[in-house]
């Protein structure tokens, strides 16, 4: 009876050994994930105030030259504003820890977020094409296009250096608000940049009605790059599935595939905000007990998350092999083997997003 009392005790002692490994990992990556949130806090803070101050920038500048082209800029940068209040409540809601009612945590406010960014910065491009056409209807006259074009250079240089800043830690920290905010900064640029020639061009030319043209232009431009943020925002909240992050995992998972790890199928994975959440079916060895099934699990999810340095969650369904397995099987030291290794089934997407078991023969 003792024995029997002293095993148990061994395996619940092993267990919570592991236990306290695992919460040690995940407060690390907690701690860690919380250390870069409220880094994109701060830096989006920045950026607003930034921002503001740019807007009053560009009005001043449309005020020096009444120009159609520099009042779209100055009404862009109102959405700049409103987008960028928007994102930083997202970033402060994204933070929160995951509670009951969110049990996948607060992360896909950020699609929300880059949403309401593009569904606004297309909003401005239409009144700045509205703007410009009822321009083009009425005289014009332009005037101190250098005070002009000088402030609106300053401004344009400011959204550059903000845009690559916004963009590079949204995508470091894998967040679409900051990279969707970066990518609208970065086109407001690019916008400023062409705006700029068209001012230079008009004051050579003394063709005024270049203004309203090069405006519409923009706004074109702006429609455009609002569509594509509205379009990223959308397959976030449609939890459309990221080709590209699932292929660079399931890769992961293979180059450190162990031969216990018989085979993997129906694989799933979707990211809200800086977390991972992927659910797969994996083949293990039949006779392999159950904490050296969960020992293999909890392998596969630490290569997972020291490959790809962002918090992992690994929701995964244990299938025990079948003789139908061994052909597939590289375990040198199998007891049970029914059947020779013939050859191994590479993971990719092609074979492991159906929801089937390989073979040799499948």
């Amino acid at each position: 009876m003792a024995g029997k009392i002293t095993e148990p005790s061994r395996e619940c002692s092993l267990n919570d050994r592991n236990d306290i490994h695992r919460k040690r990992a995940y407060d690390e990556g907690g701690l860690f994930l919380h250390v870069a949130q409220m880094s994109n806090i701060r830096t989006q803070q920045v950026v607003l105030a930034v921002g503001t101050v740019l807007m009053l920038v560009k009005f001043i500048a449309w005020r020096a030259t009444h120009s159609t082209t520099i009042l779209s800029d100055a009404m862009e940068s109102i959405v700049n504003i409103v987008a960028g209040s928007f994102a930083l409540y997202s970033l402060l809601l994204a933070g929160k820890p995951r509670d009951r009612e969110h049990p996948y945590g607060h992360g896909k406010i950020e699609f929300i977020s880059a949403g309401l960014e593009g569904a606004l910065v297309m909003l401005a491009g239409g009144m700045i094409i509205y703007r410009a056409v009822e321009a083009l209807l009425t005289d014009q006259h332009l005037h101190d296009l250098d005070i002009g074009i000088l402030l609106t250079v300053i401004a344009g240089g400011s959204n550059l250096a903000m845009g690559l800043l916004l963009r590079k830690r949204g995508r470091t920290s894998h967040s679409i608000t900051m990279e969707a905010s970066g990518t609208h900064l970065l086109s407001d640029a690019w916008s400023t940049a062409a705006m700029v020639v068209g001012l230079f061009v008009i004051q050579l030319t003394g063709l005024l009605w270049l203004d309203q043209v090069f405006a519409i232009g923009f706004a074109l431009f702006i429609i455009y790059t609002g569509l594509r943020i509205l379009r990223r925002s959308v397959a976030g909240v449609m939890d459309e599935a990221d080709m590209g992050l699932a292929s660079a995992v399931i890769s992961t998972l293979e180059k450190g595939r162990r031969p216990e790890w018989v085979d993997m199928h129906n694989f799933r994975t979707i990211a809200y905000g800086p977390v991972l959440h992927i659910d797969c079916h994996v083949t293990l060895p039949w006779y392999f007990p159950l904490e050296t099934a969960h020992e293999e699990i909890s392998n596969m999810e630490a290569l997972v998350k020291q490959e790809h340095d962002r918090e992992v969650e690994l929701f995964i369904h244990m299938d025990p092999c079948v003789p139908a397995s061994c052909g597939i099987c590289k375990m040198a030291d199998c007891p049970v083997r029914k059947a020779p290794f013939e050859r191994l089934v590479a993971w990719n997407l092609q074979s492991v997003l159906d929801n089937a078991k390989h073979s040799v023969i499948t």
